[in-house]
Parts: structure tokens; sequence; C-alpha cells
């Protein structure tokens, strides 16, 4: 499977040996997952999941979660922090689980990373892995060459937009380089 240019560039400037602890010096290293267990999820979608990060702390706090990566050196990163979780290399647009999650959570400029013909399949995919009432929570920076707000809202087709936040500890948001936006199905 091919990844997308901009995704193999940001993967070529990092050490992946060295990424995550890269968190450790921040001040609240666990926003995304404090955010989506303020939802009281007892099931979470990780799509993009990474090395695990978000997916490993949402797990360590009683929550059962599925992490989906197109990447294989991120699976493979995920699965040695916790080979008791269940991570899946696929890319989400093509993403055919027989699950439904109280929460999908696209962290860490997901979806701008998809190439840029998979992501409205991507979102659609993502939606309809959500239970009733389920929430998918996004966040990514906003810059020109990547989707707008407008954009990433017409692909929740079929979604509620409930909040948006310019941070993933709920800061209002009103304009900025950054949003978090948290969609509701019905």
């Amino acid at each position: 499977m091919s990844l997308p240019a901009d995704w193999n560039r940001w993967k070529e400037s990092v050490d992946l040996a060295g990424y995550d602890a890269r968190w450790a010096g921040m001040e609240n290293p666990h926003g995304e997952a404090d955010l989506v267990s303020s939802y009281t999820p007892a099931t979470v979608l990780d799509g993009g999941c990474g090395t695990g990060r978000v997916a490993v702390e949402l797990a360590r706090r009683g929550i059962a979660t599925v992490g989906v990566d197109p990447d294989p050196d991120m699976i493979a990163a995920a699965r040695a922090k916790a080979p008791e979780l269940p991570w899946v290399q696929l890319g989400l647009q093509d993403l055919d689980l027989p699950d439904r999650f109280d929460v999908v959570v696209l962290a860490g400029n997901v979806v701008p990373y998809a190439a840029a013909g998979d992501r409205p399949g991507l979102v659609a995919a993502c939606a309809r892995h959500l239970a009733p009432g389920g929430r998918l929570v996004a966040g990514f920076t906003l810059r020109p060459d990547w989707p707008t707000l407008a954009e990433y809202d017409g692909w929740c087709a079929g979604l509620t937009l409930e909040d948006r936040w310019a941070t993933w500890d709920r800061v209002p948001y009103a304009g900025g380089a950054y949003a978090v936006s948290v969609h509701r199905s019905r």
C-alpha cells in the first residue's frame, strides 16, 4: 500500500524510535484521551493510531479500543507497546470492521495526511463505524493546502456537528490554525 507524499515527507523527518518521548514533556500529554473519555465511551476506534499513544491510554482507562493505521512501521510500534490490543494495518477509507464504536477518534492530522482523493471516503467509512449516537472526533491543523473545516463538515454527511474546539483541552474555537471537531451520529 502506498502512502501519500505528505505523510512520507513527515515520516522521513521524524525519529520514530524517539517519537513518543516528545509527548512526555508536555503539560498534558493525554489531552486527546481526556476529551474522548469525557464522552464516557465503552468502545473507541483510534483511526490513524500511529504508535498507539492515544489507544494505549484509552485502554489503560478501561475503554475497549481498536487501533487502525495504514503505516506498517507505526502499527509495529503500537503492537510492541501493547500487544494485547487489537491493531489493524489498513487505510481508513477501506475500513470494514464488524464492530460499531461509541467514538471514532482521528487525532494527529489523520484527515489531511490521507491522500486528497481518499479523504471523503475515509470520513464516510469512519462515520459508518459509529454506533447510534456515537461521535466522530477529529483534530487537525488548518493550512492552505489541507482540508478546510467546510470541506471536512461536508464529508461528515449524515452526522451533526456537536462541538468545535481550538484544542483537545476544549478551548473554544474562534478561528485559528487548529480545530477539533465533534460530529454525532443519529
